[in-house]
């Protein structure tokens, strides 16, 4: 080989090297970044929609799914305490066992990358037709899979069992305990929003929410309502009965108060034995009918207090709607309403609801 064409090899090869380390420099800030983000994400909400919708963006992906197992329904409660539904993403499943899922999980212990099989594959991306290679992400914390990131490309080489999985590993350990940390700061969230006496949402929650419910209620044009909900005669039932038969007579009331809501309603403990709830989309004619459903379901049965009594318990309910009329505090307007019908069907009798006249919210 003559030193020209020698001259001209090494050339290639060092603009060949040069390229190759551009790329990998590009590379690893990709990576970095996409570690970043998952690891700023604020709460348990935002860090799923990092997870699903972000990566997709990122990897510029047709498709995307995340599958996390969720056995005792925790991540769910935690999601619907943030006023979030595990079904606003429709890229995360979240099931009671991952091998229920999709069996292909069950040797999966690293990364997985290769053709998409529509057999074995199709579960993974519901909807979508475009895919043809896979690379199946397993988040591991402790030695236990806690779920997978599914990824699917148009690309047929995208994904191929020739790929270095490096990141995808080092991504999948930053994720599960990305997890664990969200899913614990959302528990400490709701310890101090939640009341230890009934297991509801406390007053400062009711606050937080509030607030939200009122602007998506303005920016969308959907109805809101509230209801507040008394116990009648509950000093009767501390001062005949002990403090401990009324605690049990309040946790009653919360439990029956539950079973009548969806998973969208906000439902709180006031304060002492009243109940305050907030009711998205509903207007004012279908918030009284659900809190007919309420009272009627307390007043049908008795409350045992103990193994010898059994206690009659009614409510009286209040409701209110949120006024297309400007106000200097709406969220006030809101809940002073409701507070004012609870307290006007107290003073008419007990034992049922009241809204407010035609025309009056």
């Amino acid at each position: 080989m003559s030193a020209d064409a020698e001259i001209r090899r090494l050339r290639q090869q060092l603009a060949t090297l040069t390229e190759e380390a551009r790329l990998s420099e590009e590379t690893f800030h990709r990576c970095h970044n996409r570690e970043l983000t998952l690891l700023a994400a604020e709460d348990l909400p935002h860090l799923l929609e990092a997870l699903t919708l972000g990566l997709q963006h990122s990897f510029r992906l047709p498709a995307i799914s995340l599958v996390l197992g969720d056995q005792d329904h925790e991540l769910r409660h935690l999601l619907m305490g943030t006023g979030h539904s595990p079904f606003d993403n429709d890229s995360l499943f979240l099931v009671d066992e991952l091998l229920d899922f999709s069996p292909i999980y069950r040797h999966l212990r690293a990364p997985r990358l290769g053709p998409y099989l529509g057999e074995e594959h199709g579960r993974l991306f519901p909807g979508c037709n475009m895919v043809r290679s896979v690379a199946l992400l397993p988040f591991y914390l402790r030695g236990r899979m806690i779920g997978v990131l599914n990824l699917g490309s148009q690309n047929p080489k995208r994904f191929t069992r020739y790929h270095a999985t490096d990141f995808l590993e080092r991504l999948g350990t930053i994720a599960a305990v990305c997890l664990e940390n969200a899913a614990n700061r959302e528990h400490l969230v709701i310890s101090g929003l939640t009341d230890a006496l009934t297991g509801m949402h406390n007053r400062r929650y009711l606050e937080k929410r509030l607030h939200e419910e009122i602007a998506r209620s303005k920016r969308y044009g959907y109805p809101l309502s509230c209801l507040f909900i008394d116990a009648d005669h509950f000093k009767r039932v501390n001062d005949l009965y002990g403090h401990n038969a009324g605690d049990m007579v309040l946790r009653e009331i919360s439990l029956r108060v539950r079973e009548c809501l969806r998973a969208s309603d906000v439902a709180t403990r006031f304060g002492g034995e009243e109940f305050a709830l907030l009711l998205p989309q509903t207007d004012t004619t279908e918030a009284f009918g659900l809190a007919e459903r309420i009272r009627e379901r307390i007043a049908a049965r008795t409350i045992p207090v103990d193994r010898e009594r059994e206690l009659e318990i009614t409510v009286s309910i209040g409701v209110s709607g949120l006024n297309a009329r400007q106000t200097e505090d709406p969220g006030a307007q809101l809940l002073a309403e409701a507070d004012a019908a609870l307290y006007e069907a107290k003073r008419l009798g007990r034992n049922r609801t009241l809204r407010p006249l035609p025309g009056g919210g």
